[in-house]
């Protein structure tokens, strides 16, 4: 490979910029690989480190993309070959070193998941972060949360939440409430297995006290601040929260009062620097649920046309999940 097309952001004396570049390969560090890119998605992350004011990138210029799936083409790693398919999520792509949104990636050899059979390179990027975060919220809930227990899913109509509802139905979960303010989405939201589905006010009591009436057994969460203060006080004796999100704000106003009464667990969901093990067996998890990408939303975008599905995301008006296919055509 010659040269090749990527999606980059630089900032120059606070000038932002954003585009498609044509780059040349650098040589290729021992005990990584190069891989070409067949697929990538767009998640929050994503459109932060192609705006102005993210806060996501420190050091520019900067291919975004923190998700890619693709095939080995060179490899200085002696547990890595030539031909291999493989998927990155985490770690620092996309953020602290050049990430997926490029036709051709450098990674470290440790970055690397080998893609699970039952999935292709498109099928692993609709699943991408999102469905990866899900996997790890739902795999954690499955341990202590009965399938008869209600399930509350905030954020439900985005990338994490609809995966979660997805999971949770697939695995006989029938108490399901999906928290979202789409109203074009019920229905969809309904297919995917949400038994009920209401808007954030609906859900709180009408006056939130430390502790509230008991009637939600779990929590994934991808919101956070004022929505998830007001369903801790709600939580079972010994009930679980995940907290995947922070789209309604890193505040957190509450008190001690459900943990050490109630006994119940606020568990952090981290997709970023997951242990290898975990990494691996979450992938495999997502692979034997392959049949519900059928119900997922997604659109597909070329790598020249990032702008409109990033802009659309930083707008909140952004629907299910969107992929990026590298492939000029």
């Amino acid at each position: 490979m010659n040269q090749f097309l990527a999606f980059e952001v630089t900032k120059t004396d606070n000038v932002f910029a954003r585009g498609i570049v044509r780059k040349e390969p650098q040589t290729l560090p021992n005990k990584h690989v190069a891989i070409k890119v067949d697929y990538s998605d767009i998640n929050y992350k994503d459109a932060l480190a192609s705006s102005k004011d993210g806060g996501v990138i420190r050091e520019y210029p900067k291919i975004p993309g923190i998700d890619l799936a693709g095939e080995i083409i060179e490899s200085r790693s002696e547990h890595w070959h030539v031909g291999q398919k493989v998927l990155v999520t985490g770690y620092g792509l996309g953020v602290s070193v050049n990430g997926g949104f490029s036709q051709y990636q450098q990674v470290p050899e440790e970055w690397l998941v080998a893609l699970p059979d039952q999935l292709t390179t498109k099928e692993a990027m609709i699943f991408g972060t999102a469905g990866f975060t899900a996997a790890l919220a739902v795999t954690k809930l499955l341990k202590d949360t009965p399938k008869d227990g209600r399930v509350v899913v905030t954020g439900a109509s985005g990338g994490v939440g609809s995966v979660a509802i997805a999971l949770l139905h697939r695995l006989g979960y029938t108490n399901i409430t999906a928290v979202s303010r789409k109203k074009a989405d019920v229905a969809w939201l309904k297919d995917l297995g949400a038994t009920a589905i209401v808007e954030p006010e609906e859900i709180l009591p009408e006056q939130v006290k430390p502790l509230n009436k008991q009637r939600i057994a779990a929590v994934i969460d991808s919101v956070g601040g004022d929505l998830l203060a007001g369903l801790l006080s709600q939580i079972n004796y010994g009930g679980s929260v995940f907290l995947c999100g922070n789209a309604g704000g890193i505040q957190l106003n509450t008190t001690v009062l459900p943990f050490i009464l109630r006994g119940i667990k606020m568990v952090g969901i981290d997709s970023v620097n997951v242990e290898l093990t975990e990494r691996k067996a979450t992938w495999q998890f997502l692979a034997e649920h392959q049949p519900l990408i059928e119900q997922l939303h997604y659109q597909e975008v070329a790598l020249i046309d990032l702008d409109e599905p990033v802009d659309a995301l930083l707008a909140g008006t952004h629907q299910g999940r969107t992929i990026v296919q590298m492939e000029v055509r």
